[in-house]
């Protein structure tokens, strides 16, 4: 492999320096190796001829054989174009090209059988093909069968450069290579029977048969996952034999004050259990590094609150950070209501908090007086120092970036206990990927008594009626929110805006008071409106996203998302979760367009379906692929995923998972003969430029 990875492509047949950099700018392929590691993205099906007079409108990628009877170039300038009249014997069509005139006239000539391999489509009442590939009924052997087709860019087809050339020039390069070294131990190949690197290679570039096909996918699959997970799993273990922590040995009066005396509701199984996971953590004498997983209203905060109080109890502070105001405001609101007759000191800072009272907060955090400091990017500020910082806690860790999480570290010493939740349910597979080097707790019970939210699709002509029904909730005394995709009008999308919907409800609801938030509010205003819809005065909430996270008003039974067709399927359930938090039946209804693509409404489908937000996650996931959650990845990562698919191929995630840890378990630092193959291409392969030990 190491050959492959030091042989310049610019020396392969057919490439030479300019193509070898246009290939590196567009595609970042400069050694053989990453010839051989581009593979294609579909396959055609080389192994049928069919006939013009055969063709239909809706034709993949087909091949023909006949003779071109003329060939003239016609149109001038840029509109400079070679046409080919091509027959099989059945009918007639068009060949045409673009590009590269002068060398096409020069290759192909009148009344030579060739075979044809492109897509047809009408123009002008006749079958067309464009730039077609081009074979000899004698060179054809080698291009029957499954063929691949690789991704490639408008500069590369421009300058000649198609799947055709790629192809060969793979097929040089495994030609040049007789034997390629394997990068498995061999006791792992035979234990799940995969084929060996270069056959693979060899298989996926150009398969003899489906079968073939899929074994080279697999073991091609299985490497990549098994060594990310090695290294994920790797680095986790060096990371807790390096990183000491606080022991929090003890349970004292904060902790069985509030658990005896002023626990608002009785803890559900699921948050006894992560309770104790994080206890076991925290008495341990290494740095907590714990992802807390819970649906919408599952009780994450009551978690982390009662977490924190055992920080307290043995002479350290805590910090909660959150994303945005409104939910810092939320919590530091519920934590200081929890906490008030035990005489815990707890402070909000945000970016609207006046110097007066930050003077206050410094100082106390300073003397130790503070107890819990609850706030948003604001306290990661140099200026925020802390006595004796032992437990963080950081909400909805996906909005921040790693370096700004990262200077939470910095305020103490030695690194505090962390604990990140989100309320994102992330499916397994996905979570021991991104998440890979956390320990994770998972909250999977709500508490009791809570309904499920009933989830309807409507479309616009049902409008009046879900007006009606409206109508009969804020009279029994409920609340309503109504949430739009755009704040104002825009004429390129055809969409509902919060400004013409804030009209429309006062006017359909004159006898209710209305409020209204966005995201360009000034906080000072988004605060009073919240507030005026928290404290029950207004009954109507008509928003934007923002209120996705860290609005709690349970006497809330209604929410409208209009063109819920316009938002993915976590973010709607985040919506959803607003609420359902009281005792009275509640409603989430999505507003769509009529007409949507059968994806959309697929996706749509599943909300109405389902109120669990991993199996919610889990249809996300498979409809549009790991996305964003992805670019969350936690450990600095070396291996890109040439092949594997994360959303899709999670059973080889598992399998991938459960053999590094067996190996690790076995043998930790490669000293196996068998094993001396892992040290070479993790060596090879990984190269961390950050220090990530220290970050969630």
């Amino acid at each position: 492999m190491e050959k492959l990875r030091n042989s310049n492509v610019m020396y392969l047949r057919g490439i030479g320096p300019r193509r070898a950099e246009l290939l590196d700018k567009q595609l970042g392929i400069r050694s053989y190796r990453d010839l051989l590691y581009h593979f294609p993205t579909r396959y055609v099906d080389r192994s049928m001829m069919y006939r013009v007079a055969d063709f239909d409108g809706d034709m993949p990628m087909v091949q023909v054989r006949g003779r071109f009877i003329t060939m003239n170039e016609q149109g001038d300038g840029a509109k400079r174009r070679l046409v080919g009249l091509f027959t099989d014997g059945t009918q007639m069509m068009e060949v045409v090209w673009f590009r590269r005139i002068k060398q096409i006239r020069e290759a192909y000539h009148l009344d030579t059988e060739y075979v044809l391999f492109g897509k047809p489509e009408v123009f002008n009442n006749r079958w067309s093909m464009v730039h077609p590939e081009i074979d000899t009924p004698q060179s054809l052997t080698a291009a029957q069968g499954l063929r691949g087709v690789y991704s490639l860019t408008e500069k590369l087809t421009a300058q000649g450069i198609g799947t055709r050339q790629l192809f060969g020039w793979v097929q040089n390069v495994l030609a040049a290579t007789p034997v390629i070294r394997e990068t498995l131990p061999q006791s792992i190949i035979a234990r799940l029977r995969l084929p060996g690197l270069r056959e693979a290679l060899a298989d996926i570039h150009n398969p003899a048969s489906n079968e073939r096909l899929q074994a080279a996918r697999l073991r091609l699959k299985f490497e990549e996952l098994f060594y990310l997970q090695l290294d994920i799993l790797r680095y986790s273990r060096r990371r807790n034999a390096s990183i000491g922590g606080f022991r929090f040995s003890r349970v004292g009066d904060y902790f069985n004050r509030f658990y005896f005396e002023q626990l608002p509701f009785p803890l559900t199984g699921a948050q006894k259990r992560v309770i104790k996971e994080i206890r076991a953590d925290m008495g341990s004498g290494r740095q907590m590094n714990r992802l807390l997983q819970g649906d919408v209203g599952s009780g994450k905060t009551l978690v982390a609150l009662l977490t924190m109080l055992i920080a307290l109890d043995n002479g350290y502070q805590a910090c909660l950070m959150a994303p945005t105001e409104i939910l810092a405001t939320q919590h530091y609101a519920t934590l200081s209501e929890l906490v008030a007759p035990l005489g815990v000191n707890v402070r909000l800072l945000t970016g609207s908090t006046r110097k007066k009272e930050r003077d206050v907060i410094h100082e106390q955090l300073l003397d130790g007086s503070l107890h819990i400091l609850v706030g948003t990017h604001a306290v990661i500020e140099d200026n925020v120092c802390f006595r004796n910082l032992g437990f963080v806690v950081i909400d909805e860790q996906h909005r921040f970036g790693v370096a700004q999480r990262a200077r939470l570290w910095g305020k103490n010493s030695c690194v505090p206990h962390v604990l990140v939740m989100t309320a994102t349910p992330i499916p397994r597979t996905l979570a021991m990927t991104v998440y890979g080097d956390l320990s994770v707790s998972v909250i999977d019970e709500l508490p009791p008594g809570r309904k499920p939210v009933t989830t309807l699709l409507r479309y616009e002509e049902n409008r009046e009626q879900v007006y009606r029904s409206v109508g009969r909730e804020l009279a029994a005394g409920r609340q309503v929110y109504v949430v739009y995709p755009l704040i104002q009008e825009n004429e390129k999308l055809d969409l509902q805006c919060l400004e013409e919907g804030y009209e429309r409800i006062c006017e359909t609801f004159p006898s209710y008071k209305s409020s209204f938030v966005h995201g360009r509010m000034k906080p000072a205003a988004k605060e009073y409106q919240m507030s005026q819809f928290a404290s029950g005065e207004a009954r109507i909430l008509v928003a934007t996203t923002v209120i996705e996270v860290g609005v709690n008003v349970p006497n809330a039974s209604v929410m409208i998302i209009e063109n819920a067709e316009r938002f993915g399927l976590s973010q709607l359930h985040q919506l959803r979760g607003r609420v359902g938090r009281g005792a009275a039946q509640s409603f989430c209804i999505l507003m769509s367009k009529r007409k949507i693509s059968g994806d959309t409404r697929k996706r749509l489908e599943v909300m109405t379906s389902t109120t669990d937000g991993f199996v919610i996650a889990e249809a996300d996931m498979k409809m549009r692929g790991p996305g964003d959650i992805e670019g969350t990845m936690q450990s600095g990562l070396a291996f890109d995923l040439k092949i594997a698919d994360l959303a899709r191929d999670g059973q080889i995630v598992e399998l991938a998972r459960r053999e590094a840890e067996a190996l690790l378990e076995a043998d930790p630092t490669f000293s196996s003969p068998d094993n001396a193959v892992i040290a070479k291409e993790l060596s090879a392969n990984t190269s961390r430029k950050v220090d990530w030990s220290r970050i969630s």
